[in-house]
């Protein structure tokens, strides 16, 4: 679509344009398989000569089209769908940074993506520093090494909500000959585009408000096409030197900073790891899509309500939601996140873990999932469930303390929210 359509019509319209007699709505292209007349034909996709589809693992028109709409939200060059945000997070690495190598991420991020790279991807060999994400300008400088390939962080931190000063991370990353890999699943591109502030990749957990029914399970990764691997060619030789996995070619040189990384990740990593999201699944999230800017809207309104209330309340003892002005990161969420942050609060009940599990006992409304930014209202303690891997010392440089309850507040009436939290509050 053009580029000065705003994002609420992307989100209805973009990725995909029929053509006279075809489906309005994206076709389900439920194949594993694609037949070429010859041999001939399909060689040039095996060589990356040609642009088409021959095997559902690697890509599929359904799930393309859908990433196509979520680079045009982004603002990026490229972009593909992947089985998850886990995998979305891996590839992201994975795909420029082996064995022997350095990753500088920020200490406050989800708990699934802190065990896969301090325990997973340390056994493949690359190790991870993590940094307190309101670091000096000094202290992050330090945290690079020689052997430094990306630096990671989350727009909205998963349940801290920490807000990232992604433009100081930018910049460190870049003084450094490295790019800024920026996970924006809580804010979504509705309320946050990274790449304006110097971001170079962004992955999202689409089973979050992109789909927003919890219904379908994917990820994604969007490249801003900004970032020049040829000029940092030493840093990053599997994008900038031949891969005679895949008939010798060289992906920065055959298509450009805008498309290297994500070829490569399809080529190369999905090839070998197979971390497909499903049509079926990509035809659902394009469903969620289409409603994305009015749901954030109100999901954040909601939250926001819901803020107030909960720091009123004598029970509780601390809020902690960027739209509050009594946040430490309200400037920050006002630079970045102008139109909102998202429908998630993190707070803390006085009385610590037992008067936690009190009070989601009581709930009615919202119920106990480990899961998150959906249209119905659910909540969590991190300790005890997504977190429970990490130590009290590890759950506080997270951000995320042992009596902390995440709430998502999802699409119902803010009264009735309110309400059942009142009602939960007086079992406590």
């Amino acid at each position: 679509m053009k580029n000065n359509y705003s994002i609420e019509t992307k989100c209805v319209q973009g990725g995909y344009t029929a053509g006279n007699g075809e489906p309005r709505q994206i076709p389900i292209i439920q194949s594993t398989t694609f037949k070429y007349t010859t041999s001939e034909e399909m060689g040039k996709l095996f060589d990356l000569e040609a642009s088409g589809y021959f095997y559902s693992r690697l890509q599929n028109p359904t799930c393309d089209t859908v990433a196509a709409k979520i680079c045009e939200l982004e603002g990026g060059t490229a972009s593909m769908l992947l089985s998850s945000g886990q995998a979305a997070s891996f590839f992201s690495i994975f795909n420029i940074a082996n064995c022997g190598d350095h990753v500088i991420s920020s200490a406050s991020i989800y708990g699934g993506t802190y065990n896969l790279f301090a325990v997973t991807m340390k056994k493949m060999g690359i190790d991870f520093t993590f940094i307190d994400p309101d670091c000096t300008e000094e202290e992050l400088n330090a945290a690079f090494r020689e052997n430094t390939k990306a630096v990671f962080g989350e727009t909205l931190a998963n349940p801290a909500l920490t807000v990232l000063d992604i433009e100081k991370f930018a910049k460190a990353a870049h003084a450094h000959g490295v790019p800024l890999i920026i996970d924006n699943t809580f804010a979504t591109p509705v309320n946050c585009r990274p790449f304006e502030h110097g971001a170079d990749i962004v992955t999202h957990s689409t089973t979050k408000y992109m789909d927003g029914h919890g219904a379908a399970v994917g990820g994604c990764i969007v490249d801003s096409g900004n970032f020049d691997w040829m000029a940092h060619a030493e840093k990053f030789p599997g994008l900038c030197t031949p891969d005679e996995s895949y008939h010798g070619i060289t992906y920065a040189e055959r298509f450009g900073k805008e498309g290297a990384f994500i070829y490569k990740a399809t080529a190369q990593l999905m090839r070998d790891f197979g971390a497909t999201q499903s049509p079926q699944n990509a035809f659902i999230l394009n469903l969620g899509l289409e409603s994305l800017h009015v749901r954030m809207a109100r999901h954040c309104e909601n939250a926001t309500r819901v803020a107030k209330f909960l720091e009123s309340h004598e029970k509780i003892g601390w809020v902690n939601y960027p739209g509050l002005e009594s946040n430490k990161y309200y400037e920050l969420a006002k630079k970045y996140m102008p139109n909102g942050t998202c429908g998630v609060v993190s707070f803390g009940i006085k009385g610590g873990r037992a008067a936690a599990e009190k009070f989601m006992k009581a709930l009615k409304i919202a119920a106990i999932e480990t899961h998150v930014a959906d249209a119905r209202s659910c909540c969590l303690h991190p300790a005890s469930s997504t977190h429970r891997q990490m130590t009290d010392e590890e759950l506080t440089a997270a951000g995320v303390p042992s009596d902390l309850v995440r709430l998502s507040c999802g699409l119902e009436h803010y009264n009735d929210l309110i309400a059942d939290i009142a009602s939960a509050l007086e079992e406590v």
